[in-house]
């Protein structure tokens, strides 16, 4: 029986109040394509999805997601402190970090958390809906380089950026106020898709999006993309920092046992930007489907449209070349769309052969929500 909201709806009064699902639905995007405040303190925005339409995400629509307050940085007396398992522990100003081999990376960057409002029973967490999830071009130094000129010891294990965003987490209780941290394996640490970043689509980092300068792992998800970067610690054991142990962690069976696993890498996923939720479409007349799909750190390989909810699929046509660690927008021309009320839904396949699940995987808990999400639409 194919998927729909109307049942997503229903699946989920028995926890929430039909209100309240229908709210956080139907809040969709704005008229005018913006951002949409999804907390005001700290300050959360996501992109209008729905007004999707280029491969780049121009800085003032790209999502905003902090944990604590923005920090305020004097950036003449800002400094990169590089320390740890290293040979020449480092202090660097910004002008020192310009210095070294200057990269551009396009790169795609997505909360952990985006599409959890669609999540049954309602999850904590911001009640992202698909906006959470931006393509930038991206000005900066690989952190290769810069651990290089700290000459890392052979020792080490782990690479933690530690951002200069600090507060205290109530549930679960922190140790005090901490600040927003975590850590990259030695290996991932050093693979060009790792970059330090003060331009981004060719304009000076701003406030908002972690200025001086921040990290931006590719094919990761944004937790790991440390914003306001001012330490980076080299470490001989696994980091099992708060936002590496306690939160921004999934369940991992190991032999049927559940295990909890720090959040890594993006799984392949797709989103329909237009059309919307109750989207009203002319019967008859062709209807051009878009939206994007990535794939971390594998590639899309295919994307199918099914305009019957579930029942049968279209393959629908990538659009460019493929870019790694960014999104591919897509596109399907619905053809004769038929009169009545029905669900659109895409989904996507990456370079190893797997697809979008059909369902969320609870021991995802509120994280990684890659599932097929149904679109209805009413055809008149």
């Amino acid at each position: 029986m194919p998927i729909s909201r109307r049942r997503f709806l229903h699946a989920a009064a028995a926890a929430v109040p039909l209100v309240s699902v229908v709210t956080r639905l139907r809040a969709q995007s704005p008229a005018l394509p913006g951002r949409i405040t999804r907390m005001q303190s700290p300050v959360n925005l996501e992109m209008n999805f729905a007004g999707l339409n280029g491969f780049i995400t121009p800085n003032d629509l790209f999502y905003v997601r902090n944990h604590f307050s923005q920090p305020k940085i004097d950036v003449a007396a800002w400094r990169l402190k590089i320390e740890g398992a290293v040979n020449k522990p480092l202090e660097l100003t910004l002008d020192d970090v310009k210095e070294l081999s200057v990269k551009r990376r396009r790169l795609m960057l997505e909360c952990a958390g985006n599409g959890r409002v669609y999540l049954t029973p309602a999850a904590k967490g911001v009640n992202w809906q698909l906006g959470a999830v931006g393509n930038a071009d991206w000005t900066g130094v690989t952190l290769a380089d810069v651990l290089d000129r700290a000459d890392v010891k052979s020792s080490a294990v782990e690479v933690v950026l530690e951002g200069a965003d600090t507060g205290v987490i109530a549930d679960p209780q922190s140790p005090g106020p901490i600040a927003f941290a975590r850590s990259l394996p030695l290996e991932k640490a050093r693979k060009p898709e790792v970059i330090l970043a003060w331009h981004m689509n060719g304009m000076d980092l701003s406030p908002e999006h972690g200025a001086p300068l921040r990290a931006v792992v590719g094919g990761w998800y944004g937790m790991a993309s440390v914003k306001w970067l001012k330490r980076i610690v080299v470490v001989e054991q696994p980091f099992q920092g708060f936002f590496q142990s306690l939160d921004y962690t999934y369940f991992r069976r190991i032999h049927g046992l559940p295990s909890l696993t720090a959040i890594t890498a993006i799984p392949v996923k797709s989103q329909i930007a237009r059309p919307s939720q109750d989207e009203i479409i002319e019967s008859g007349k062709p209807y051009k489907v878009v939206g994007a799909a990535w794939a971390g750190e594998a590639d899309v390989a295919k994307m199918e449209i099914s305009v019957d909810g579930g029942k049968t699929w279209s393959e629908a046509a990538l659009s460019g070349e493929a870019v790694p660690f960014c999104w591919r927008l897509w596109t399907f021309m619905w053809k004769e769309p038929a009169k009545g009320r029905t669900t659109v839904m895409a989904r996507a396949t990456d370079s190893n052969g797997v697809s979008q699940p059909r369902d969320h995987d609870p021991d995802r808990r509120n994280y990684m929500i890659t599932h097929v999400l149904p679109v209805e639409v009413e055809v008149k």
